[in-house]
């Protein structure tokens, strides 16, 4: 089970305007300077803003199978539907047909969302009457069980790419993820499971090298080949980084870790650190140092949690260092950045 986190309000907005560049237009900057009293008004700023950038170049459409009597053909026959209406003597034919529609689940969930935001008290004025009038637009779309929304088997393309920073919005107001304790602190909601919390993590991180360090070249998710001696590689399974920085002869992949818990206990009440990413990130760098020169090191960066140990560690394993570090996110985003910068600083002498 997920143990509760605090993170700071305003924190969210910038991690989701890393991980999806498309808040640095100018119609969100506005939504930086504001100060947010809970994550529901947040929310709805952002999708308001988004929609109001979507509805310019219109709502996203999709073909769809439509199934009506007609008095003349259209499409496809639909024999069943044919067969009744003669049998009742009506002079009309059951038609099939597919028609570009905005009642897509895309627009579904996005109106279901804005109805959502627009019945919380917690959502300023100003921004229901924004997600108010957007939704003007949304007349022929229809709203949507949330249990039902399978998000995994939605698919971005070309022509909906702008639904991707949305959607990924509407999962997080629509999931619960964040909620208000007693004191007015958000925390993440325990019933969660930490999946797509931790895909944000992985996404934020990376970007934030790839936008402030461009010099570091390899500032990207980049996959680590198997060293085999026989260079037979059938069936090893694919060895996927989150983070890799190079500069200098230097590589440092790091593998950012978002859980409850950032230590496990094991035999007889010992506390270590989770054993799958260590075995993890130590098989990452001895594959990627080929030279064997000790060039190549790993960081397992964890979000901090509430624990009473913060691991701060630094190991040599084989010639190779493997450290540990903890990202607090209850800080502000200056103090986060400077961890971040403190990192890429510290290891490539910078």
């Amino acid at each position: 089970m997920i143990k509760d986190k605090s993170i700071l309000i305003k924190n969210i907005y910038y991690m989701l305007t890393y991980a999806f560049q498309v808040l640095r237009q100018t119609n969100f900057e506005e939504i930086s300077s504001e100060d947010f009293e809970n994550i529901q008004d947040l929310f709805a700023a952002i999708l308001s803003k988004g929609l109001a950038q979507q509805l310019k170049q219109g709502l996203y459409r999709e073909y769809i199978t439509i199934n009506e009597d007609l008095s003349t053909l259209r499409g496809k026959v639909d024999i069943n539907s044919s067969i009744k209406l003669k049998m009742q003597k009506k002079q009309l034919i059951g038609c099939e047909h597919d028609e570009l529609s905005e009642n897509n689940r895309f627009n579904q969930i996005i109106k279901t969302t804005a109805n959502l935001l627009i019945r919380q008290p917690a959502v300023s004025a100003e921004h229901k009457a924004d997600l108010k009038k957007e939704m003007l637009f949304f007349s022929n779309v229809d709203e949507v069980d949330v249990s039902t929304i399978r998000w995994d088997t939605l698919k971005f393309q070309r022509n909906n790419q702008g639904y991707k920073m949305l959607l990924n919005v509407c999962y997080f107001v629509l999931q619960g993820l964040l909620y208000s304790d007693e004191i007015g602190n958000f925390k993440v909601a325990s019933f969660l499971d930490e999946q797509r919390m931790c895909h944000l993590y992985e996404r934020f991180i990376l970007e934030y090298y790839r936008y402030h360090y461009k010099g570091l070249i390899a500032a990207n998710s980049t996959q680590v080949k198997w060293n085999v001696d026989d260079g037979v590689i059938d069936f090893l399974p694919i060895m996927q980084t989150d983070i890799m920085l190079k500069c200098k002869g230097k590589t440092l992949i790091i593998d950012a870790k978002y859980y409850g818990r950032t230590m496990q206990t094991g035999q007889y009440d010992t506390t270590t650190l989770h054993s799958n990413n260590m075995y993890q990130i130590f098989t990452y760098v001895k594959n990627q140092d080929i030279a064997g020169d000790g060039s190549v090191s790993g960081m397992l960066l964890y979000a901090k949690t509430d624990e009473a140990i913060t691991p701060n560690n630094q190991f040599m394993m084989h010639g190779n260092k493997i450290s540990v570090k903890t990202l607090d996110l209850n800080l502000t985003f200056k103090d986060i950045a400077a961890q971040l910068d403190l990192i890429a600083q510290d290891h490539f002498d910078l």
